[in-house]
């Protein structure tokens, strides 16, 4: 699979977050070398707490797919997920998570808790981290404190 080609197609999709005042996380989900959803993150634009990229690209791509379990989607992340996306993904069965930059802030994929590959949890989800990091970190450098 081409990491780079669908980190890319997310960090597109962080821009255009960006430009609607949005902070620049975005995702992607891909099944069988085929982009099958994109979302950015839509919490300001819809006053939603859980709109989160990576939760509003895994709803596109069950509703797209017309199917709940997404085993064979490999989500591609700007940003690391937070506990409340990574739980969606586990809950969802996606494969695999890849991000670009990690979250020392919120980050459930290793940074602050390991819940993507907990040997506790029945599930766990293969996770490949610092794809086009710089890239999604200057994206970040951009965005105004708050």
């Amino acid at each position: 699979m081409n990491y780079e080609l669908f980190m890319g197609e997310a960090l597109a999709e962080a821009k255009l977050a960006l430009s609607k005042g949005e902070r620049p996380v975005a995702a992607v989900a891909v099944v069988d070398e085929a982009m099958v959803a994109r979302a950015h993150d839509r919490v300001l634009e819809t006053n939603d707490p859980t709109a989160h990229a990576v939760v509003v690209a895994l709803r596109e791509a069950a509703r797209k797919l017309g199917r709940t379990r997404l085993a064979d989607a490999t989500i591609f992340a700007t940003h690391e997920p937070c506990a409340m996306c990574v739980g969606a993904l586990l809950q969802s069965d996606v494969e695999a998570l890849v991000f670009a930059m990690p979250s020392a802030r919120e980050g459930a994929a290793g940074s602050v808790i390991q819940l993507a590959q907990h040997p506790s949890l029945p599930r766990q989800i293969k996770v490949v981290s610092g794809i086009l990091q710089d890239e999604a970190t200057a994206l970040f450098e951009t965005v105004p404190v708050r």
